[in-house]
């Protein structure tokens, strides 16, 4: 369901791509336009004027709409599945980007934070995730703070899903790939966060329709999105976000 031809990457200070289109334009249609109403979503204000909709974040809402919604019922089969799996990491091994799994086995119905089971750890067989999750940022200062990801997290996908027009990049809202200004900050592998004062932006991926971006979880994947510009203009950045995890 995803193409993944068109993907542009950078390898430094971690490795990040875009890949863009990612999907069709008819499903891409179809997914945007039944994206689920900002009345299902869970408001998060200490995240950056954030609202969530996942398996954490109003769960039987979350449910009912991916049941009740042919389309994005579709897709989210397809994103718990093996096969969704394993394409994300032949994809990045075709980069040059290998994670060293071979072998693994998807639990992406079980909860994050179970314990991998004694058998796959008697075989040395990982067991990978994949989670879920619609979020949605006001434009009128919506952000995220740098950070770098939770260590059971491996890959990131995010997902634009916002009509073509229907965001003004003077709004801003790319994600900032930025580094600490104090490089003794560099090595955050248990994700503490820092504020934007304490960054400096190393590269931004603007935030645009019907693209993917990609990157991968590491010591010094400082990543953030800086507060929007976008006041009094109503605006939403809508997002899906797919996290293949890695259970502990």
């Amino acid at each position: 369901m995803l193409d993944l031809r068109f993907a542009t990457f950078d390898y430094e200070p971690y490795p990040t791509g875009l890949i863009k289109p990612v999907f069709d334009e008819g499903t891409y249609q179809g997914l945007v336009a039944s994206y689920p109403a900002i009345e299902l979503f869970k408001f998060k204000p200490a995240l950056g004027n954030k609202y969530s909709l996942s398996e954490v974040n109003n769960p039987a809402q979350y449910e009912r709409f991916i049941e009740s919604t042919p389309e994005w019922k579709r897709f989210h089969a397809y994103v718990k599945s093996k096969e969704f799996v394993a394409a994300i990491l032949e994809f990045l091994v075709s980069r040059n980007i290998d994670l060293g799994i071979r072998r693994y086995k998807v639990v992406s119905r079980k909860p994050v934070a179970r314990r991998a089971s004694p058998l796959s750890l008697l075989l040395r067989r990982a067991e990978l995730s994949a989670r879920f999750e619609f979020s949605m940022m006001g434009a009128d200062g919506g952000n995220i703070l740098p950070h770098t990801d939770m260590p059971q997290k491996l890959i990131t996908l995010v997902f634009s899903m916002i009509e073509p027009g229907a965001w003004d990049t003077a709004w801003g809202g790319g994600t900032d790939v930025v580094l600490p200004k104090d490089r003794s900050r560099l090595y955050n592998h248990v994700n503490n966060r820092l504020t934007f004062e304490d960054v400096e932006v190393i590269k931004t991926w603007d935030f645009s329709p019907n693209q993917c971006l990609l990157f991968i979880k590491t010591f010094n994947s400082w990543h953030s999105v800086s507060p929007m510009r976008g006041a009094g203009s109503g605006g939403l950045r809508k997002t899906l976000t797919i996290n293949i995890e890695a259970k502990r």
